[in-house]
C-alpha cells in the first residue's frame, strides 16, 4: 500500500512522532523506576504504540478515551502533558492525580481521558456509562474503551456488552491482544483462544480483527468503526492483535515466554515497521526521523527533570478530593 495514498505528510510525521514519544517515554520510565526513583507498579506500554495512536488519531477533541493498567501510551495519544504524567509516576504534586494514583492511575477530565484503571475489567462499566450519558444529552461523541485479553474473563465484559447492544451505545471496544495475561497465554485461559473478536458476535456487535502491530490497519478500522457510531448505528468491537516486549509489569522477569517468540514479535515492530514504509513512499527522510528523534527525547529529558523538581504532597492533600 502507498501510504501517501491515504495519509498527509504531516499526519505521517505527526502519528511517528506519537509512537516514538510513548517508547521514549516508556523506556525512560522504566530507567528511572530501577533507579528507585518511581514506587509501586510500572506497567510499560511497549510494542503495542501503534494501536494508541492509530485509534486515538481518529477521535474529536471531546471524544472520550478510557484505559487499563498499561494506559501511559493512551494518556499521551490523547494529549495528556508528559511532565504531568511522568509527576504522577514520582507521586509529586504537579503530576495529573496530585501524586495520589500513581502509574495505573492516570486521569485528566480536561482531554476527555477517563484514567487508566487498575481492576482488570473495571473501566468496561464507566465506558458504557460515558457512552449512555452521550446518548441521553443527544451528543455526537465517541467512547474508545481500550482493555486487555484478561477482561475478557470477567463479568463486566459480557455486561457491558450485553448493555451497549441493546441501547445501541456509541462506544467502540478496543481489545489489545497481546497474548499474555499476566504470565499465561491467552490459548491457556480463553476458549476463543486468538479470535476474541467472536465473543462479540452473541451481542450482536459488528467485530473486527486488525493486526495491532500495522498503524494505518488499526486506524482505518477504528475509522470505519467511528463512522458508523457517529450515524447511530451502535457499539463496535475490535480486536487488535499485538505483543508486549517487556514484562507485565518491571518487575517480571517473563520467563515464561521463549526468546525466540519475543524475537520473532520484535521483526514486527510497529515503529519501524511504520518508519521503514513511509521513507520508502518519500513521506519521511531520514533527516525528519533524527530529529524527531532528538525533539522527543528533549521533551522526555524536560518530564523527567520537571518531576524531579516538582514538590511532593502536602500533608494537607490527604484531605482533598474525599467523599467523606
Amino acid at each position: 500500500m502507498n501510504v501517501a495514498s491515504i495519509m498527509e505528510k504531516s499526519q505521517v510525521v505527526d502519528y511517528y512522532r506519537q509512537m516514538l514519544l510513548i517508547r521514549t517515554f516508556e523506556e525512560n520510565a522504566q530507567r528511572v523506576y530501577m533507579q528507585g526513583k518511581i514506587r509501586g507498579f510500572l506497567h510499560l506500554y511497549i510494542g503495542q504504540e501503534a494501536i494508541a495512536v492509530g485509534a486515538i488519531s481518529t477521535l474529536n477533541d471531546d471524544d472520550y478515551v478510557i484505559g487499563h493498567h498499561r494506559a501511559h501510551g493512551h494518556a499521551l495519544a490523547k494529549g495528556v502533558d508528559p511532565k504531568a504524567i511522568m509527576a504522577e509516576l514520582y507521586g509529586k504534586a504537579t503530576g495529573t492525580n496530585g501524586g495520589k494514583g500513581g502509574s495505573m492511575h492516570v486521569f485528566d477530565a480536561s482531554r476527555y481521558f477517563m484514567g487508566g484503571h487498575a481492576i482488570v475489567g473495571g473501566q468496561l462499566p464507566i465506558a458504557v456509562g460515558l457512552a449512555l450519558a452521550i446518548k441521553r444529552r443527544k451528543e455526537n461523541r465517541v467512547v474508545i474503551c481500550f482493555f486487555g485479553d484478561g477482561a475478557v474473563s470477567e463479568g463486566e465484559f459480557h455486561e457491558s456488552m450485553n448493555m451497549a447492544s441493546l441501547w445501541k451505545l456509541p462506544v467502540i471496544f478496543l481489545l489489545e491482544n497481546n497474548f499474555y495475561g499476566m504470565g499465561s497465554h491467552v490459548e491457556q485461559v480463553q476458549a476463543a483462544g486468538k479470535d476474541l473478536y467472536l465473543m462479540a458476535e452473541p451481542y450482536k456487535i459488528p467485530a473486527v480483527q486488525v493486526d495491532g502491530m500495522d498503524i494505518i490497519a488499526v486506524r482505518e478500522a477504528t475509522t470505519a468503526a467511528v463512522n458508523r457510531i457517529r450515524i447511530g448505528n451502535g457499539p463496535v468491537f475490535i480486536e487488535a492483535l499485538t505483543y508486549r516486549y517487556r514484562g507485565h509489569s518491571v518487575a517480571d522477569p517473563s520467563n515464561y515466554r521463549e526468546s525466540e517468540e519475543v524475537a520473532e514479535w520484535r521483526e514486527k515492530d510497529p515503529i519501524e515497521r511504520f518508519k521503514a514504509t513511509v521513507i520508502e513512499d518519500g513521506l519521511l527522510t531520514q533527516e525528519e526521523v533524527d530529529e524527531a528523534k532528538r525533539d522527543i527525547e528533549a521533551i522526555v529529558a524536560e518530564a523527567i527533570t520537571f518531576a524531579e523538581e516538582s514538590p511532593e504532597p502536602s500533608p494537607e492533600a490527604l484531605y482533598e478530593n474525599v467523599y467523606a
